[in-house]
């Protein structure tokens, strides 16, 4: 261990990732309420520290450099760590006081958050959890740069190393018109009945498209050209007779209530999501999102919609 003095400070930078994020050295001196001839100075100390240039610099932009955009990722590693360690010293006492940064896809929040809030109240009245709704890409490029501690996705997408705790095993169910020839049978849909159909399903960058899109593939199903971007959108057209879909069995019972639709299960293999708490390995605060995610598990179970 390299026991002598650094010859950067933390808030050095803290300055130069605010930059490469606003790459404007006046919107990142607003942005870290400095003024802006104490922050180029700054960063101006740290470039000649290292001996390299982080930033090109004229009058009308700033970007980073090769080298630089390297060594700022790695100022944001250290960043993240910094706030982790930070974390940790608060939440030595209890972990489930102060505040958790937690994302959601939007596939998942307005089912499964009305169930979640009354049940973190009760269980940790201490906690205050601050929610970020976005698509999974957003979701955990924001959980690599350490501005979200934890987030609520499908395992089936592409997340990359990450640790998690599941919450709810999510089957889909096939919508449907009410007047519409699937919306009768006691039996669960067969993949073979679904050739043929004309299938709404949502747009891309949804990790539920995808795994819908799959399934609706094998059955040689057709899919529409008109593209939603909510299941809440997708049970409207559906039950105003533009065609079927899938949907999630956590969001049947919202949307039912919305839209008059037909809905049947579907036969064995059944296409399902695996919904879970996903966070960056070896996070100090995993001993505390297991447990939040257990919560999870008891709230989603609770409403008695998923397997």
């Amino acid at each position: 261990m390299n026991l002598a003095p650094h010859p950067f400070t933390l808030r050095q930078l803290q300055y130069v990732v605010a930059v490469a994020d606003l790459l404007s050295f006046r919107k990142a001196a607003e942005h870290c309420h400095v003024s802006q001839p104490a922050l180029s100075a700054q960063v101006s100390q740290l470039e000649d520290m290292l001996g390299l240039s982080l930033f090109e610099r004229d009058r009308r932009r700033v970007l980073p450099t090769p080298a630089g955009a390297a060594m700022i990722a790695s100022m944001r590693r250290l960043l993240v760590d910094a706030d982790a360690l930070l974390d940790a010293s608060r939440r030595a006492g209890d972990p489930f006081t102060g505040t958790l940064r937690l994302g959601v896809i939007p596939t998942i929040s307005p089912y499964l958050l009305p169930r979640l809030t009354p049940a973190f109240r009760h269980r940790f009245p201490k906690l205050t959890t601050i929610w970020t709704e976005e698509k999974t890409p957003v979701l955990m490029a924001r959980l690599g740069a350490g501005t979200l501690d934890a987030a609520v996705l499908a395992l089936e997408a592409e997340l990359g190393d990450v640790e998690h705790e599941v919450v709810a095993r999510d089957p889909f169910v096939l919508a449907t018109p009410s007047g519409h020839a699937l919306a009768h049978g006691r039996k669960p849909v067969r993949e073979s009945e679904l050739a043929g159909e004309s299938v709404l399903l949502l747009d891309e960058g949804h990790c539920f498209r995808t795994q819908a899109l799959a399934f609706c593939s094998r059955a040689e199903a057709h899919e529409m050209s008109f593209r939603a971007t909510s299941l809440g959108t997708l049970a409207q057209m559906v039950a105003g007779g533009a065609g079927v879909t899938l949907l999630p069995k956590l969001a049947v019972p919202t949307e039912a209530r919305r839209a008059e639709l037909a809905l049947r299960e579907l036969a064995a293999p059944a296409p399902f999501r695996t919904i879970a708490l996903v966070w960056r390995p070896r996070s100090p605060l995993a001993d505390a999102l297991r447990q939040l995610g257990r919560a999870m598990h008891d709230a989603a179970l609770e409403g008695d919609e998923t397997g």
